[in-house]
């Protein structure tokens, strides 16, 4: 007997201590799964990667934003409870968990399966319960795309216990309709009720019969049913009954859905009159792909409003729970005429694609935009080049320098030489920048401005920007939304920058407006799905920047406009096929070195509109083609269609411009220059940089670097009146200017007007005014690069 009692005292100790340690290393584990679990309450703000929904201007649909998980885009739009056909939910609880109002997150049945399986070595399954199911394709989604492990199962486990006690049922099961998975949708994966009543029937959930909703909860489990109808029937049948027994369906009911001529996208089924399948035929295994939701209208414009909804409100609030409705600037018409445009353009150099844009000068909206050639129906490739390819510029740039010009006092027949030049570059071959016209011709003339725009002569254009400064240059150029790069100096005046289409366009639009830059906008109103205001531009508080005054502006306008009207082809001009209908038109076009890019970009009163022409890879075409040819007839169909059906109308002139002859008729023949008003030379603003570099050598006049131009000088000016200031002028007033010595009377303090320039008063300073003048530019600040070859 005493042994028997050592033996089972020892027996005892034994199985207390086992289950002392095992209580040990069960809490252990607890501990560690306790801290490695996710906060239960996200579940409450969970993002459920529901769509954003874009519309044009006038309320028709775009498309929508799919999110993604990884690289995979998914479709899935949050529903309610309310918006879902109480068949579906009752399939749901019949079929996946029969018990889900009576447990609190954990089947005892299902979990007493699950350690059956463990104890026979089986991998163990998903989760039993809907709440088990919604933790897995939510709080441990990462988890569940590794290996299954017993580990994370009891995570599912002790999330679901803290689930139930942290929401009602109708919040679990909603949830749980909005994650799960039903298969398949082609372009994107299909997540949620809403996505799988559209891919499967083509209805939305609230609309779901006892039988579309039999049929889709079938699929939960393995959604690659839907390829096989004969393996999905019977289990129907089973379900019906299932929900009849639970009473959720009468058997008339359920009788009636099993004889419904149920009828998934893709399949021709016919049955019996009994319900039993006849033929069961799969006709079309891409149907039941979301095409209608995820095909998007100007699918390069959605792009960019998806950039902007990014950068303002997160990809949270962007993708996250019920989406947005996005309310954008596109205007149907007028993307269809730059859709258009892009088909129907021929005659673009082998291999070449294109970018075009459309805005509207007078609030920076943009109103339709292509980033590709299209051919045909076919949908484009998703690369942008209206607003995502950096391009040199070209000529382009010119108008923006003129106009720049312009504003620091000079006229459109202010003259500069058109012969060669040079300037010292350190980076350049031979430490000289020698700049050239297109094809190396030269004039060797005197001649305006106004004229050199409209041949667009290099030489005469960085004898401008050498004149005003690169410093005063670049400062416009910034503020029209242009990022230079100092090191590209003088290049820089001839198109060595680049942009894209989108932003040129909104730098040519202060043209129009009155001198006011407004960056390109595509939003105009944002809302919650339930409504709840975002953004609303009507409560914008930024201002437009103003670049120009609006005389400044109007005598820019006014020399692109000649570009486009001074010359026909036979004299030189450029732009004149840009004309169409009654409309005015004033626009440059540019073709950068190597003709890798060939530009458009042009005004009318209503619209401005920029095109693009190159290899999406970049590189050289033949040196045959031009962008007048190239360009222009893409701009000129898109702006026809967009004009159709308006009446034309005059572009603004504001007060303050007066025209005078241009003083060479023989080669601008009955052209008529604006120019300002003397009463209104004060709109004429910008100053030149004071910390612009010191001047060039000219070789030709032989000028040593470091000293002033001899044939300038600086004066005190009031900007007020723009005229020399006096002893009577308020300090706050006066500005320094420097100015060339044979301009001097036209600032002289007497209001009566003064000559702008008097030859039989001073002949030598007319001589030296026809040799080329300049302003300042370091040394070695010429261009890092060839000047671009423009037109």
């Amino acid at each position: 007997m005493p042994l028997f009692l050592r033996f089972l005292k020892l027996t005892s100790s034994l199985l207390l201590a086992g289950g002392v340690a095992a209580a040990g290393v069960a809490a252990t584990y607890v501990t560690k799964w306790t801290t490695e679990l996710p906060d239960y309450r996200e579940l409450d703000n969970l993002s459920l990667g529901a769509e954003t929904r874009v519309y044009a201007r006038d309320g028709a649909a775009l498309g929508t934003l799919i999110p993604k998980v990884g690289e995979q885009a998914i479709s899935r739009t949050l529903v309610r409870l309310d918006e879902v056909s109480p068949f579906m939910t009752a399939a749901l609880i019949a079929n996946e968990d029969r018990r889900f109002f009576e447990h609190y997150g954990l089947d005892p049945y299902g979990i007493a399966r699950q350690f059956q399986r463990i104890a026979q070595g089986e991998d163990v399954q998903g989760g039993s319960t809907l709440t088990n199911q919604l933790i897995k394709n939510t709080l441990l989604l990462d988890e569940y795309q590794q290996a299954r492990t017993p580990d994370r199962k009891i995570k599912e486990w002790l999330l679901s216990v803290q689930v139930e006690r942290a929401f009602t049922k109708e919040e679990i099961l909603r949830n749980y309709l909005n994650a799960i998975y039903w298969g398949d949708g082609g372009p994107v994966e299909l997540y949620g009720i809403y996505s799988a009543a559209q891919a499967y029937f083509g209805k939305t959930p609230k609309q779901l019969s006892l039988a579309e909703s039999a049929y889709l909860t079938i699929l939960v489990p393995t959604p690659n049913r839907y390829f096989n109808y004969d393996t999905v029937r019977p289990l129907m049948r089973v379900l019906l009954d299932r929900m009849v027994e639970d009473g959720w369906v009468t058997q008339a009911q359920a009788d009636a859905a099993w004889k419904e001529d149920l009828q998934p996208r893709g399949w021709q089924i016919r049955y019996a009159a009994d319900g039993n399948v006849q033929t069961a035929r799969l006709v079309d295994r891409t149907a039941k792909e979301l095409k209608a939701v995820t095909s998007t209208r100007a699918p390069h414009f959605v792009q960019q409003v998806e950039q902007d909804l990014l950068a303002r409100f997160g990809r949270e609030k962007v993708y996250g729970s019920g989406g947005l409705r996005v309310y954008t600037t596109l205007d149907p018409k007028v993307q269809t005429a730059v859709e258009t445009a892009s088909r129907e353009a021929t005659g673009l150099p082998p291999g070449a694609t294109l970018g075009a844009v459309v805005v509207e000068p007078y609030s920076g909206e943009v109103l339709g935009m292509v980033g590709q050639k299209l051919r045909g129906s076919a949908p484009p490739d998703d690369w942008n080049n209206a607003a995502q390819g950096q391009r040199q510029i070209g000529s382009t740039i010119k108008p923006l320098l003129y106009t720049t010009a312009l504003s620091t006092g000079l006229r459109q027949d202010h003259r500069e030489e058109d012969k060669p030049v040079s300037f010292p570059c350190d980076t350049c071959k031979g430490g000289v920048y020698e700049p050239q016209n297109f094809a190396g011709a030269v004039s060797y003339r005197n001649m305006t401005i106004r004229e050199a725009l409209d041949r667009s002569l290099n030489l005469v254009t960085v004898r401008l920007a050498d004149r005003i400064g690169l410093q005063t240059f670049f400062g416009k150029l910034n503020e029209l939304g242009l990022q230079t790069n100092d090191g590209t100096g003088l290049a820089a005046a001839l198109g060595a920058i680049e942009t894209t289409p989108v932003k040129m366009a909104a730098a040519y639009a202060p043209f129009v407006n009155g001198g006011l830059y407004r960056p390109p906008r595509y939003v105009t109103r944002v809302t919650t799905a339930r409504g709840e205001v975002l953004y609303d531009v009507a409560n914008e508080v930024t201002k437009p920047k103003r670049v120009w005054t609006p005389q400044v502006a109007f005598l820019g306008l006014d020399m692109i406009r000649g570009v486009v009207e001074d010359l026909n082809p036979a004299q030189g001009g450029l732009a004149g096929a840009a004309k169409f209908g009654e409309w005015p038109v004033a626009g440059k076009t540019g073709t950068s070195n190597f003709v890798k890019d060939l530009w458009f970009v042009g005004t009318t009163p209503l619209f401005t509109g920029a095109v693009w022409v190159g290899k999406q890879e970049g590189g050289a075409n033949p040196d045959y083609y031009f962008s007048g040819v190239v360009g222009i007839p893409i701009w000129k169909r898109m702006m026809e269609i967009s004009h159709a059906g308006r009446t034309p109308t005059a572009f603004v002139q504001p007060p303050g411009i007066q025209y005078v002859d241009a003083p060479d008729p023989g080669y601008l023949p009955g052209v008529k220059l604006a120019v300002l008003d003397p009463n209104f030379k004060n709109a004429a603003t910008t100053a030149i940089e004071e910390d612009a570099p010191p001047p060039v050598v000219y070789r030709e006049i032989g000028w040593t670097p470091g000293t002033p131009d001899p044939r300038t000088t600086v004066i005190n000016v009031d900007r007020t009146t723009g005229r020399m200031a006096t002893e009577f002028t308020p300090p706050e007033r006066v500005v320094p200017r420097r100015v060339s010595i044979t301009d001097l009377p036209g600032y002289a303090p007497d209001p009566s007007p003064a000559p702008l320039r008097d030859e039989k008063a001073d002949p030598q300073a007319i001589k030296a005014i026809r040799t080329p003048d300049t302003a300042p530019v370091v040394p070695g600040s010429g261009a890092g690069q060839p000047a671009p070859k423009t037109n």
